[in-house]
């Protein structure tokens, strides 16, 4: 309590000792300062909370720029509190009432310093999520809701080994997004909300998933990225990237966020055609909503009071994942789906077994340019829209690996010509006797 008569020992009278006062605060709140952040028992503290403090604690004896030396205190504070990263721990999760451990499937009360805390208890003896298992089989398939179980349970620890983001792909108004309700409940503050498009193109996006299980886009927009190497490397982290924010000096370190996306259509991409822009994602296609299904609006609440349940069901999913050497389970209508998904973005699949334009056959060979005028050919016979030729060519000399062909910068063009083309493909032209190879 404030007594102008005994002021603390970090007040002199006539201003803060601001060394003084961050080893007091300090003690009353020990926190660890990682990144820029700040993080306690429980977890990643919001400074919002912290200035509030502060404030608390230094207005009486203030009496000007009150938020100007606010935030100088916290910046002393953030110095005093300063740690290297902890240890990654994959071998627990840290709960509202203490840690499960995965490896024998304990659970102590004690509570460690870590940097992921989540909200949700866990009971043992927490009776089964019966309604959010309800929703589920209306939602999805049920071959589906395993992976969806796999990778909820996936996203409760700080790794990437399982290289995959979810997309759960529907028409709209089927209740996907209680999912990301259901998820805020059992992650807390531990998961963040903006768009994939953000990650792609703001470059400080990324410093905004330091430290953080998930990002849930929650209405993915139908525009195709132009630039994917973020996404694909937040995915697959395996090593430390350069984390910048507004203002700040950039740093190194290491993300462990996982990402998954509603949406009324799968994700694609401007320019990246590559298998491991698409090899990346698991994408589950949720049912067409019953005619004359009455939505109960109260049902996210209901859902949020089994979390207890819901963990337990996360748990059982994470641990037949990690079994499994963290690859998802992923049903034939799924990865019939993904597949069909590629192959729409990507007309260049469908080109290459067309068996009356092209042809791969060994000691055959035909130039990029006579290539790609058959690739013009097909899409107009086709009605599809050609790709622009440099990212055809781009794409193919990607391909060749995977389709057998050899790429070489000197082929007889004719005429005593040379250009750039492809041993083991061939051309065929329409003739009056029916298609045949051009030579």
């Amino acid at each position: 309590m404030f007594n102008p008569d005994e002021p603390p020992e970090w007040y002199d009278g006539t201003k803060i000792d601001e060394i003084a006062f961050s080893e007091y605060f300090l003690s009353l709140h020990p926190m660890k300062c990682i990144h820029d952040r700040l993080y306690d028992i429980d977890g990643m503290v919001q400074e919002e909370r912290i200035r509030k403090e502060l404030l608390d604690e230094v207005k009486p004896y203030l009496t000007t720029n009150v938020a100007k030396n606010v935030n100088r205190i916290l910046e002393a504070v953030k110095l005093f509190a300063f740690s290297e990263e902890l240890a990654i721990q994959e071998d627990r999760i840290h709960l509202r009432n203490g840690t499960y451990f995965l490896t024998d499937r304990r659970f102590d009360a004690r509570k460690e310093f870590c940097m992921n805390r989540l909200p949700v208890k866990y009971n043992s003896a927490a009776a089964p999520p019966d309604r959010w298992l309800a929703f589920l089989n209306e939602l999805l398939y049920p071959e589906d809701i395993p992976t969806l179980q796999e990778f909820m349970g996936y996203a409760l620890i700080p790794t990437n080994k399982g290289q995959k983001m979810m997309l759960i792909v529907g028409n709209g108004g089927e209740g996907k997004s209680r999912i990301g309700r259901v998820l805020r409940a059992l992650l807390g503050d531990n998961m963040s909300t903006f768009s994939i498009q953000k990650l792609s193109c703001d470059r400080f996006a990324k410093a905004d998933l330091d430290g953080q299980l998930l990002l849930l886009d929650d209405d993915m927009k139908m525009d195709a990225l132009t630039e994917t190497n973020v996404l694909k490397t937040v995915i697959t982290m395996e090593d430390k990237i350069d984390l910048e924010r507004k203002g700040k000096q950039s740093v190194q370190g290491f993300l462990y966020c996982r990402i998954i996306a509603f949406g009324n259509g799968s994700l694609s991409a401007l320019y990246d055609r590559s298998d491991g822009f698409y090899r990346r994602q698991i994408g589950l296609q949720v049912r067409e909503k019953t005619k004359g299904r009455v939505d109960d609006t109260s049902l996210g609440e209901k859902l949020i009071a089994e979390s207890e349940g819901i963990l337990l069901w996360c748990l059982e999913g994470l641990h037949r994942l990690i079994g499994n050497g963290y690859s998802f389970t992923i049903s034939d209508r799924t990865r019939r789906n993904m597949e069909e998904n590629q192959r729409a973005d990507n007309n260049m699949m469908e080109f290459y077994e067309a068996e009356t334009y092209i042809r791969f056959e060994p000691n055959t060979y035909a130039t990029t340019r006579q290539i790609f005028s058959a690739y013009e050919r097909w899409c107009q016979d086709n009605v599809e829209k050609p790709l622009a030729e440099k990212t055809f060519t781009t794409q193919l000399k990607k391909d060749a690996n995977r389709l057998g062909i050899r790429y070489d910068k000197n082929l007889d063009a004719g005429n005593g010509k040379r250009a750039r083309g492809y041993h083991g493909i061939h051309v065929m032209i329409r003739t009056d006797d029916g298609w045949q190879r051009n030579r």
